[in-house]
């Protein structure tokens, strides 16, 4: 029962940390809080839903496909004109690219809620170590463990993810050091679009339906995660991002029946009183690009 419960909270950690990768590092590099982020993730979801009759792997594939797409293009025709803006242009040309997706979706192909059968391998359990485990549990502690370890080495090892990196810290200095904007803040959003495309496979792989707005509440878990670990630091992004994930869990398990529908006012108060203490986040880093 205990090691059930640590891989469902360690797997759910590591999915709220994935999707809150994805919104600190465009606020790093851009000083963009995106709030489009979620209509890439919706991005993903349909492309699992539009080869939902192919294997698995390849809907995954082209999940990874879309989200890219949309996220290149949003940055080429939103936030290319914009880069030199203030914040808060950037803030409204992002709910203007998230209300326009949203619009498009709605009209064109997704009028209404699709259900996805899941794949029979994670509809599965497995005896591990004497416990009962999920394999779509099991699926997403992997995956996305996975996709946090080679952002990790991405960011750490590579030319790409140094310049990353020091985007992240300090646009303007990192500019002037040589770091080309029109490779790093690109390959900014290409990574985005990976973390969105995994994270929605894993999302319509554990709710089995796919609609215009389901970008809206991993949106949200990813800011919140961001702030509460430190919007300005991709490591305390990740851990705002995990902890949530594990404190979801938690409350799920302990939580009584009839109090489960107040999760998110447990959880949420909690956030209140920890960023009283802490208002900067758990991990502060250093001072974002503004203009």
């Amino acid at each position: 029962m205990i090691l059930e419960f640590l891989i469902s909270a360690v797997g759910l950690g590591a999915l709220y940390a994935l999707l809150t990768i994805g919104v600190a590092l465009l606020f790093g590099v851009l000083g963009l809080m995106n709030f489009a982020y979620g209509e890439i993730i919706l991005a993903g979801a349909f492309a699992m839903y539009l080869f939902r009759d192919q294997p698995w792997l390849v809907a995954l594939l082209m999940a990874i496909v879309f989200a890219v797409v949309v996220a290149l293009l949003s940055e080429r025709l939103a936030f290319h004109p914009l880069r030199n803006a203030d914040p808060v242009t950037l803030m409204i040309a992002s709910f203007a690219v998230s209300l326009a997706i949203q619009s498009l979706a709605r009209m064109t192909v997704l009028p209404r809620t699709r259900g996805v059968a899941p794949e029979d391998f994670l509809a599965h359990r497995v005896d591990l170590l004497g416990a009962d485990v999920s394999v779509l549990d099991l699926l997403t502690l992997a995956l996305c463990g996975t996709m946090l370890v080679a952002v990790a080495w991405m960011m750490g090892r590579t030319s790409l993810g140094i310049q990353l990196r020091a985007a992240a810290e300090d646009f303007q200095m990192a500019s002037s050091l040589g770091v080309r904007a029109n490779l790093v803040i690109p390959s900014a959003f290409v990574t985005v679009g990976v973390l969105a495309a995994v994270g929605s496979a894993v999302l319509v792989a554990r709710q089995g339906a796919v609609s215009a707005d389901m970008g809206l509440q991993p949106m949200l878990i990813g800011v919140v995660g961001a702030v509460l670990g430190g919007m300005s630091s991709l490591k305390g992004a990740a851990l705002g991002g995990f902890l949530l994930g594990a404190a979801t869990a938690l409350l799920e398990s302990l939580l009584p029946t009839d109090l489960i529908a107040f999760r998110d006012a447990f959880l949420f108060s909690a956030l209140i009183a920890v960023l009283v203490v802490r208002p900067q986040g758990l991990l502060s880093g250093a001072k974002v690009r503004v203009s």
